[in-house]
Formats: C-alpha cells, sequence, structure tokens
C-alpha cells in the first residue's frame, strides 16, 4: 500500500500576476491527474476577475480574509473571512471584485482542474509578495485573451456585463 498524502509547504507552488492579483498554484491538475487544482489568491483593493463563465468545471471560493463583492446575473452578495462561495457546474456568469481598503484573500478548489493552466498560460511569474499594476488591455490584447480562455473552456465577458 502507498502512502499518497503530500505536503505542501506555504513557501511551494508558482506564483502568478493575474490582472494585478498574485495567484498561488497551490496544487495543479498535473498533481491531480486532473481532478482538481488549488489557487491561493491575494486580491489588492479593487482587484479582482471581471465577468467570465466556464461550463464544465466547479468552482469554490473560502475567503480567508477580507471582504469581496460576488457578482453574478442573479446579483451581487458581500463575502467576508470564513464566508464560502461555490460556482456550480454549468456556465454561470459570474466576478468578483475587493471592495476592502485592505488586500482580499480566498483560496480557490477547482474541480476538476484546468483553471490552473489557464492563469499559467495568461500569467507572469512573480515572487510571493510582488504584485504588477493591472495591465492595460487594448483590442488585440483582449482578443488573445478571449481566445486563449476559450481554449480553457472559459468565456471572458465585458466588464459591465454584471453592472445592471
Amino acid at each position: 500500500m502507498t502512502n499518497n498524502v503530500k505536503h505542501i509547504n506555504s513557501s511551494q507552488g508558482k506564483h502568478l500576476s493575474i490582472m494585478g492579483d498574485n495567484y498561488r498554484i497551490v496544487i495543479s491538475g498535473k498533481e491531480t491527474n486532473g481532478e482538481f487544482a488549488m489557487i491561493d489568491m491575494l486580491v489588492p483593493p479593487g482587484g479582482g476577475p471581471g465577468p467570465h463563465a466556464h461550463a464544465a468545471f466547479h468552482e469554490t471560493f473560502y475567503v480567508v480574509d477580507g471582504e469581496v463583492e460576488f457578482k453574478t446575473e442573479a446579483g451581487a452578495t458581500i463575502a467576508r473571512k470564513g464566508d464560502v462561495l461555490t460556482v456550480p457546474k454549468g456556465g454561470a456568469v459570474h466576478a468578483f471584485k475587493n471592495i476592502s481598503g485592505s488586500m482580499a484573500h480566498l483560496l480557490c478548489t477547482v474541480v476538476p482542474a484546468g483553471l490552473d493552466a489557464f492563469f499559467e498560460e495568461i500569467g507572469t511569474p512573480v515572487q510571493a509578495d510582488e504584485f504588477l499594476p493591472h495591465p492595460h488591455l487594448d483590442k488585440e490584447a483582449v482578443e488573445k485573451l478571449m481566445a486563449i480562455a476559450k481554449m480553457y473552456g472559459q468565456e471572458v465577458y465585458p466588464p459591465d456585463y454584471l453592472d445592471k
């Protein structure tokens, strides 16, 4: 019998700058045979992903610290330290934004994996405490991001899509 328990230290994992946020791939789909991935997200004030959807995987967020506004087509909710948000398979359009004046910290688990690979393709490697400025995306950059997102089963929507 093999002991498959894996201990991942807080210093392990690849850190990526994603649109000004710092995401650490704690455990990738490569390490779980695609069954799941876990991403540790540090989101500065005002940060967070724009509206997007992914029909093929379930996504769960645990708010370790901070306060985020989570939006869907059904409305908005505020998630605080200790709260959990889930996005089931099926492609609900969603987005979140750090609405506090301090860093938000979330743990994201996706089942099956795939979001981690998307982040590795679009992200810029950084140090654990490094935050790059939110990049300006011109029309060409947005089209490129949308094409890459589509390759990973994601659909990206305009920034104001959920502002109804």
